[in-house]
């Protein structure tokens, strides 16, 4: 099983994808325009990383 599953793309040159950590629940969120791209932890209005329950 892969540790990342992607919850979300959008857009097909420029994209922008939101992958959820199967093992700690922490969202990231990555976006890509061109050959420039970065994966970072998607945080929630606090500035604390957004977590999704696993089951």
């Amino acid at each position: 099983m892969e540790r990342f599953e992607r919850v979300y793309k959008q857009g097909v040159v420029t994209t922008t994808e939101i992958w959820v950590d199967r093992e700690t629940g922490v969202n990231y969120i990555f976006h890509k325009d061109g050959y420039a791209g970065g994966f970072i932890p998607l945080l929630d209005k606090e500035g604390k990383p957004v977590v999704t329950p696993r089951t």
